[in-house]
């Protein structure tokens, strides 16, 4: 039998107004609009029997965007329905991180086991934390929300590389936060990165320039080397938040413009 391949979704939920200044340690020498989006995003098996679903990273509530001043377009869970993913019967969900913008909402996934690195939960749990310069793209009721799940049962933790699902894996990349993890998907295309907040535009990968969110630079700098190492080429790897990636891949289907790509 062949490996399971899988089809590949950016779904958009939010938006965020910055400079170009804002995304890069040192600033930027020719500042000017640099907006972020927000994605979440859909791993589907392909094929005749397909069936299993994978969610990666959970988003924001409109609550939080109103306390985080950001412009909250949909519930995640509204954007994957548009693919007919029902939030509550997804199995598995992989949280790259503990950030706001990516663990919000997770009690929408009531049936789902939660993947996260051991190292995350340490740093979002730990010394670091009394610190405002590391606790401030954490919400506390968050991962109080987090250790609960653990305490049910409702988090894998991995310890590094490890499988979600054959031809579905995680791998440790550190840097912005110390748990950071990609997400590794067999395509038809070839083995896809979800590189999350590990690169968050393409221009923090491929000119080497980190965004100013980090535990450690030098965990980020080599965090890059490692995410093209793990996807086919440079043009698999695919960033957290960079609008441009609703413009380099298609819509599944018309009407889908500007919410949804199709990565695989």
């Amino acid at each position: 039998m062949s490996a399971p391949h899988y089809e590949v979704y950016a779904i958009k939920y939010a938006h965020h107004a910055r400079r170009a200044s804002e995304n890069f340690i040192g600033g930027d020498p020719h500042d000017g609009p640099m907006p972020l989006d927000y994605f979440v995003w859909l791993v589907r098996e392909a094929g005749k029997n397909a069936g299993r679903e994978i969610v990666v990273d959970t988003g924001f509530s409109a609550a939080m965007a109103a306390k985080r001043q950001r412009n909250h377009i949909r519930c995640p869970t509204e954007g994957l329905k548009l693919l007919g993913c029902e939030a509550k019967t997804v199995k598995d969900v992989v949280i790259t991180h503990l950030h706001y913008d990516h663990v919000g909402n997770f009690d929408l996934f009531p049936a789902a086991t939660l993947h996260l690195q051991d190292l995350e939960m340490n740093y979002a749990t730990g010394r670091h934390m009394a610190q405002p310069v590391f606790q401030g793209a954490y919400e506390v009721e968050d991962v109080v929300g987090m250790v609960r799940r653990v305490y049910a049962g409702r988090v894998r933790f991995h310890d590094g590389d490890g499988e979600v699902a054959p031809g579905v894996s995680v791998h440790l990349i550190g840097g912005h936060t110390m748990g950071m993890q990609a997400v590794r998907v067999a395509t038809r295309r070839g083995w896809v990165v979800l590189a999350s907040d590990a690169a968050h535009f393409y221009a923090n990968i491929e000119q080497v320039r980190p965004f100013p969110i980090v535990f450690s630079v030098a965990d980020m700098v080599e965090g890059y080397r490692r995410l093209r190492e793990l996807a086919d080429s440079s043009g698999h790897v695919i960033p957290g938040h960079d609008p441009l990636v609703l413009e380099r891949y298609p819509a599944p289907a018309a009407g889908f413009e500007g919410i949804v790509a199709r990565l695989d």
